[in-house]
């Protein structure tokens, strides 16, 4: 008598026909002195649309003038981000360099180099911003009195001394 292991369910592939069409989370989880940088940022949760587990990915529409986040690294999250249209500024601790349409940055969890991106130019600009989803992420915001831990959405944001906003 041969005994088999019981078949997985059966998991197919999900097609996102309109990535536009889903819901944009609009702003920042960010406490309100710090905010106004991500304020009209928009997100598209594309990993979580077609059922991703292990990693996100988001569509994000950043507006004039907004940034992708504050300056900042985590201790656990590989970021990477390619962009679509439009033309950002990626700030880190060893400058500013202009990404275009077809670029990419990769950022390695646990390099302490803060980093985010700004729309300097006249036109919104898209990315895709793909990271995983390890439990016990922190956030380090090197330029501000603010830190995040988590793993997932929503991250919980305190004073780098553990104090409350």
């Amino acid at each position: 008598m041969s005994t088999r292991p019981p078949a997985p369910p059966a998991v197919r592939a999900v097609v996102i026909a309109d990535p536009q069409a889903l819901p944009a989370r609009i702003g920042t989880g960010y406490p309100a002195p710090y905010a106004a940088l991500c304020q009209t940022r928009e997100k598209r949760a594309l990993g979580d649309a077609g059922g991703l587990q292990n990693f996100g990915v988001n569509l994000v529409t950043l507006p004039p003038g907004q940034g992708s986040a504050h300056r900042h690294w985590h201790t656990r999250q590989d970021e990477f981000v390619w962009v679509l249209e439009g033309t950002l500024t990626l700030v880190t601790d060893a400058g500013e360099t202009q990404l275009e349409p077809g670029q990419c940055a990769c950022f390695p969890a646990g390099a302490p180099d803060g980093h985010h991106l700004v729309n300097k130019s006249a036109v919104a600009a898209r990315y895709l911003e793909v990271g995983d989803r390890l439990p016990g992420d922190a956030a380090v915001y090197p330029d501000i009195d603010m830190r995040a831990t988590g793993g997932r959405v929503p991250y919980s944001f305190t004073r780098k001394d553990g104090s409350s906003f």
